[in-house]
């Protein structure tokens, strides 16, 4: 059996099966029903979050929070992210504009920030790395000296904690997907998250094509989740202390295994993040070796994936480029090994061997 990077968690059966029953004795499917309405629920009460709505995907949620905080002009973002982060700015009208990243975190370095701040920009949107916290202190700092808005794509930060909160309480919103190649899932899905009842009903509107029953307030868009999404994930949620607990276990097993190469290895060790070991992430010392590395794990049937690959500043269809030389090195460096709940010990050496085994020779 292939061993793919990320393999979805299914709940027993049973389990799904039950939850979907409730939508199937109602006949209600879409449209806000009673699932959506109780996963809102428990979700907001695992994250210790007021408001949350449950969208169709990440990516439409991180388009409605540019939409509601009626940001039109430069957004200023991370190279190192996955494609949607820049494609939702460009879907909306908005111009990215680039900042680079962090060494040791990946995620966007807030020292460089200000620097790229112009009478146009009017937000910041940046990426929780893996599930890393970025500098929320001092982006809230330039945000607020340049009234400016933050929006955090927390895609992979479900399950994590920082300084005591959830990751995904941070800015003034913040998004999360709910793929299902995430953690948590819902097959296909995920979640804005906002501090403000006003901001939650502007979102609530755009979420449902402006409109409550007959009266139409906003132009909006279809960006609800159904019943049958709901069941699976409120399935899911149960089972999230025992997945990341498991997910621990093969984390270290991994980094057991490359403790002679720890350049090679994001810092995990911040005493204020409780983390949710999603991913596990390998920086090798060149392209050339992270690709005969790939070749050697793909020839035998296991599948890693470039994660993020490419840098988002050289897309190709960009209007405007930048520089970025430090999350272009890394972005041609670092390959997500595969992180999934029922890998073995045997599955992690073998792994481990052939990545060691290329490194050196």
């Amino acid at each position: 059996m292939p061993i793919n990077v990320t393999k979805t968690f299914l709940p027993p059966f049973e389990e799904y099966t039950r939850q979907l029953k409730r939508a199937w004795d109602k006949g209600w499917i879409t449209n806000n029903g009673e699932l959506v309405r109780e996963l809102e629920q428990k979700l907001r009460d695992y994250l210790g979050v007021k408001n949350l709505l449950f969208c169709s995907n990440g990516t439409i949620a991180l388009q409605m929070a540019i939409k509601a905080l009626d940001i039109t002009g430069e957004i200023i973002t991370t190279p190192f992210s996955y494609v949607a982060t820049a494609g939702a700015i460009l879907w909306e009208g908005c111009t990215p504009v680039f900042v680079d990243i962090d060494k040791k975190t990946f995620c966007i370095d807030a020292d460089k920030i200000a620097a790229s701040i112009t009478s146009n920009t009017q937000a910041i949107i940046a990426t929780h790395v893996y599930g890393l916290p970025c500098d929320t202190g001092k982006i809230q700092a330039i945000a607020d000296k340049y009234h400016l808005k933050v929006i955090y794509d927390g895609a992979h930060a479900f399950g994590c904690t920082y300084k005591g909160r959830s990751l995904l309480s941070y800015g003034e919103v913040s998004i999360c997907s709910f793929h299902a190649t995430k953690i948590f899932h819902t097959a296909e899905g995920g979640c804005i998250i906002c501090h403000t009842d006003e901001l939650y009903e502007k979102l609530f509107l755009l979420r449902s094509f402006g409109h409550r029953g007959d009266d139409y307030y906003c132009t909006g868009i279809n960006a609800k989740n159904s019943e049958l999404h709901a069941a699976m994930g409120l399935s899911v949620l149960p089972h999230m202390e025992s997945l990341i607990k498991r997910h621990k276990e093969i984390f270290q097993w991994y980094r057991d295994r490359f403790k002679q190469y720890p350049s090679a290895l994001l810092p995990f060790n911040d005493e204020e993040l409780s983390y949710n070991y999603g991913y596990f992430p390998f920086l090798f010392e060149s392209e050339k070796i992270l690709l005969a590395a790939k070749n050697s794990l793909e020839d035998n049937w296991i599948f890693p994936r470039r994660y993020f690959y490419p840098s988002l500043n050289t897309l190709p269809y960009l209007s405007k480029t930048s520089d970025c030389p430090a999350s272009e090195d890394i972005s041609k460096r670092v390959l997500c090994l595969p992180m999934q709940a029922d890998l073995s010990v045997k599955d992690v050496d073998r792994i481990s061997s052939l990545v060691l085994k290329v490194i050196s020779e």
